[in-house]
């Protein structure tokens, strides 16, 4: 076994890897770009190795530096994690020749599965099905669009080096394909600096089920069983499980042993993942879709059914250890599930978000394991995937783990950037996930459902915003307070009047709305009015922002996170981001926009498809900026004309600067 590693990635990934290491008694080195030094998987590792600038091109995608960071460590073995320089032959050659070993397969093996288009021609050789598609080297556009016609919209445009939902696109007929054509050739130049492209039929919907494969040098090779990832959002996993539910004896069998065939064919050695498209309705046909030469993001699912360490198996593997158990000798064992926390905004199209976690609530060990990497007070940068956690949980059977995971959701705040932590909840209690009707059109399907959070707030909330926001008063009041104010009414912040009871009154504004509330003591609680009507309440505080609040009698479990002028308020795992409004405060003024597009979110223009002087019509595509990995497409919201364009390509922009400006267009003349 080694004795010191290098991690040649970062957050949530490179955590994991640290620790497995750490358990096993090896010293794991990070690295870093100047954007993550002060990151939890840099405070994590004995030592860590600056690698250039935050741009991912400039440093985790960076050879050189990154086989220099090894070198000078006196690392071993290098572990690329998942994305960046995970699926790439050159780097695991670069390992080879500087004397590293690469924690991973060999990289004639990465080059067989890593283009998809040769992929694909080497499973139809092996006689695995594949789905209908051009795999081609002619990459004229005219081509592409002619196979495009012969398969038949709709279509998938997919780059041949993509990953992770990068350089992909849904075309629904012909007069879509060029700009989805081109859009996609620029998001895999951006991800992979590859603007190959293969075309295939779409199928939609369908199961998206996948075998995770392992390998050793001494020709052993194995499957560990079968996962679901059919529930997604452009095209990227959000709630993966094990094993897929509802799949015949006979199909498992046949896709596990298709998968361990093809990493046969290619020689592979290590973990990998094979993927398959289950038709809808299909008792035993499945298509290949890829291989993934990696460790999935997914994995802990697979984990949690057979008690593996699936990083350890990695590690033994790479020192030239045969595969730690036989095929035989594995032990499948109740069912997990996975979701993944972003920051993103289910409700602008699952728009990547970024800013500093002000306050973080996960889960207790006791609900889920959890994988993290990042921690309260750190900031999601624009810069990388937006990840901040995944939640794992297992239970005997799926009705147990899918209760679990409804639990685990409501344990769960996040008082920061947008999160999809109301979207997860959504789908959890969702009737049709609960009864595994799950398939790649789920949540365009439960659209209404999933992405429609509620529209009041629900009294508990308010209620127990407004108390923890009271005894925080309190308890900044007992801390302001001198020995000679101890008697004092007059140092008194409690709302205190001579002959009636105390009040003090709060306006808290939630969800576009403003709640005047009158709170009085009444025994050990209090009495709120002005929240649909009067009743009484009392909070019970935790020191991890877990709190009970009673209203009437009737208790609620909730969590509530508070710091500066924000609270955020999770209670069933939707969350509620609270302000406290001064009473006294004018009314703010009303900001007009003058026909301004401002940026979404931090990031770089990588497209101008407009002029000053242009005519535009409402949703027509102004500018393109790519932002944690994806492009994003400002459209114009009304007819108008571009008086201004503020920004070229290539420039970067922060968030909320002001990319084009628009002048009404004048009326057309009546003709």
């Amino acid at each position: 076994m080694f004795r010191k590693i290098l991690i040649a990635n970062r957050g949530e990934i490179a955590c994991r890897i640290i620790r497995t290491a750490h358990r096993l008694g090896l010293a794991a080195v990070a690295v870093y770009s100047d954007a993550d030094r002060a990151a939890a998987h840099v405070a994590l590792a004995d030592e860590a190795w600056p690698i250039g600038p935050p741009p991912a091109r400039e440093s985790y995608l960076d050879i050189d530096a990154i086989i220099a960071a090894a070198r000078a460590s006196g690392a071993e073995a290098v572990h690329p994690g998942y994305g960046f320089l995970s699926e790439n032959a050159a780097f695991a050659e670069a390992c080879a020749q500087a004397g590293l070993v690469f924690i991973g397969p060999p990289p004639a093996a990465i080059r067989a599965m890593g283009s998809k288009s040769a992929a694909k021609a080497l499973m139809l050789a092996a006689g695995v099905p594949v789905v209908p598609g051009y795999h081609g080297d002619d990459q004229d556009p005219d081509r592409l669009a002619a196979e495009a016609h012969r398969l038949g919209f709709p279509v998938l445009i997919k780059a041949v080096a993509g990953g992770g939902g990068r350089g992909m696109r849904i075309v629904a007929d012909a007069q879509e394909f060029g700009a989805a054509l081109a859009a996609a050739r620029r998001e895999a130049e951006g991800a992979f600096a590859d603007q190959h492209m293969l075309i295939e039929k779409y199928i939609e919907p369908a199961r998206h089920v996948e075998i995770q494969v392992f390998a050793d040098r001494q020709g052993h090779a194995i499957d560990l069983f079968d996962r679901d990832c059919s529930i997604q959002r452009r095209h990227q996993k959000v709630i993966e499980e094990a094993p897929a539910p509802g799949l015949g004896a006979e199909l498992r069998r046949s896709m596990a042993a298709a998968a361990v065939a093809a990493a046969r064919a290619v020689g592979y050695v290590g973990a990998g993942t094979v993927e398959f498209i289950v038709p809808p309705g299909a008792a035993d046909a499945f298509f290949f879709i890829e291989m993934n030469t990696r460790l999935q993001v997914e994995h802990p699912v697979t984990e949690a059914i057979t008690g593996l360490d699936l990083v350890e198996w990695q590690l033994r593997v790479a020192a030239g250890e045969e595969l730690p158990l036989a095929r035989k000798e594995l032990r499948r064992r109740g069912h997990a599930i996975e979701a993944r926390l972003y920051a993103e905004d289910p409700e602008r199209e699952f728009l990547p978000q970024s800013g500093r976690l002000r306050r973080l609530r996960l889960p207790p060990a006791e609900l889920a394991r959890v994988d993290s990497g990042v921690r309260e007070g750190d900031t999601i940068s624009p810069y990388y995937d937006p990840m901040i956690a995944k939640i794992v949980v297992w239970g005997e059977d799926r009705a147990a783990a899918v209760g679990r995971l409804r639990r685990a959701l409501a344990a769960t705040a996040v008082l920061g950037p947008a999160t999809n932590l109301g979207f997860l909840a959504r789908v959890a209690a969702h009737p049709a996930f609960a009864e595994g009707a799950i398939d790649t059109g789920f949540i365009e399907r439960h659209r209404a459902a999933l992405l429609a959070r509620p529209s009041e707030v629900p009294a508990a909330a308010i209620a127990a915003a407004a108390l923890h926001r009271l005894a925080a008063r309190a308890s900044a009041a007992r801390a302001a307070q001198t020995a000679a104010d101890r008697f004092s009414p007059w140092a008194e912040n409690s709302g205190w009047r001579l002959g009636e009871p105390a009040a003090q009154e709060l306006v808290l504004s939630a969800a576009g709305r403003s709640y005047r509330l009158a709170a009085r003591r009444c025994g050990p609680g209090w009495q709120l009015e002005g929240v649909r009507g009067m009743f009484a309440a009392a909070l019970t505080l935790a020191d991890d922002g877990a709190c009970r609040v009673t209203i009437d009698g009737v208790g609620r479990s909730l969590v509530v996170l508070d710091e500066g002028d924000a609270l955020a308020v999770s209670l069933d795992g939707e969350t509620w981001v609270m302000h406290e409004i001064d009473a006294l405060a004018p009314p703010a003024g009303e900001e007009l926009g003058g026909g301004k597009l401002t940026a979404p979110m931090p990031g770089k223009v990588t497209s101008v498809l407009v002029s000053r002087g242009s005519r535009v019509a409402r949703g027509d595509p102004l500018i393109v900026v790519e932002a944690m990995k994806m492009e994003h497409t400002i459209r114009a919201p009304v007819a108008g004309i571009v008086a201004a364009i503020r920004y070229a390509a290539g420039d970067l922009v922060e968030e909320g600067a002001e990319l084009v400006a628009l002048e009404p267009a004048a009326p057309a003349e009546p003709g």
